[in-house]
């Protein structure tokens, strides 16, 4: 790969120009939840058909220690998640699967027993490891600190913040170097409330307007972008109504500030993928833009009529990039900053 394509490259657009303001992880725009050893089993199996028909991994599907999990039998099903693991292909299609595990809450008895159990096992595997609950900075580097321990230094966290006290605390959180992503739990959060929230906030319409929810969305948003963070969106749970499906997953991108959304059913992901590809006459400008821009050394350039420079040319990178990691074709000129 020569200097020119290769994103390690000083030339390369992702080093040019993504400085502190979003120089963090292109993630998959899905993050596809199952916990129920056979559902476990289909959302690897509907992640290598997408990666095969999108030449890319479009979306990450993580193990569910933590609601998955039978009560009493905590220890078996990380076993069984780690058999199931260390038997998988990891390579479809010339691409690597991106694969992760939530495990319990950081309070739960076996959260120290689940880390132990998944990292040292598998963690050089994983793309992260999903840690819930966290209110806190401590909680955070609590998990750290048994991450490392089990052998994942390595290893990116991400975390579900799931109460007001976690709101709180989000740019704190945002701030660990360690962190690559953080997700609204909408559930926890509307029922740590003791009914002062009604359960319509937690319906696909109802989240984006009850006051406290939209709240909450934007501080951990606003959080992410702080710190170059992936803001993950909450589920939706009426599973089977794809309009109100891709009508929340384009909310929460183009009103919110989210780039990557939950999905709780197989039904999900391509509408999910869909909401979140940008149009097609949207990846031409912004090919045309960036290959100009090269053209220029990345000075200022003119582009039908308007002024653009690296402002705009970073914003113009990053809806390739979103193209890129939603599996959509690029534009021949720019398809050689992704090999």
């Amino acid at each position: 790969m020569n200097m020119q394509t290769s994103p390690h490259s000083a030339q390369h657009p992702r080093s040019i120009l993504l400085g502190a303001q979003g120089a963090g992880a292109v993630l998959p725009v899905v993050d596809h939840y199952s916990g129920v050893p056979e559902r476990m089993a289909k959302s690897l199996q509907l992640q290598a058909e997408l990666m095969r028909e999108f030449g890319a991994c479009v979306m990450d599907v993580t193990m569910d220690c933590e609601d998955g999990a039978p009560v009493g039998k905590e220890a078996e099903h990380a076993a069984q998640v780690v058999a199931m693991l260390q038997a998988l292909d990891w390579q479809v299609a010339g691409a690597q699967r991106r694969v992760a595990v939530r495990v319990h809450a950081v309070d739960h008895p076996s959260f120290a027993a689940d880390i132990q159990t998944i990292v040292s096992s598998v963690g050089d595997k994983l793309c992260h490891v999903m840690i819930p609950k966290v209110d806190s900075l401590a909680d955070l580097q609590r998990a750290v600190d048994l991450v490392d321990r089990a052998g994942g230094k390595n290893l990116p966290l991400h975390v579900l913040i799931e109460s007001s006290l976690g709101v709180k605390n989000a740019f704190d959180i945002a701030a660990h170097p360690r962190l690559q992503s953080i997700s609204f739990g909408l559930m926890d959060f509307v029922s740590s409330h003791n009914g002062a929230i009604p359960d319509s906030a937690m319906g696909a319409a109802g989240q984006f307007t009850h006051p406290l929810v939209l709240r909450a969305k934007l501080e951990i948003a606003a959080a992410c972008h702080a710190y170059g963070k992936v803001p993950s969106h909450c589920v939706v749970t009426e599973f089977k109504d794809t309009a109100a499906m891709q009508a929340a997953a384009r909310r929460a991108s183009a009103e919110l500030g989210y780039t990557r959304m939950w999905s709780i059913h197989p039904a999900q992901v391509r509408p999910i993928i869909a909401a979140l590809q940008p149009q097609s006459d949207e990846v031409e400008k912004a090919a045309a833009i960036t290959l100009a821009a090269q053209a220029a050394d990345w000075g200022p350039i003119s582009h039908e009529g308007k002024l653009h420079d690296r402002a705009s040319f970073r914003y113009y990178w990053q809806i390739l990039e979103k193209a890129h990691a939603t599996g959509l074709s690029l534009p021949e000129g720019v398809r050689s900053f992704f090999l």
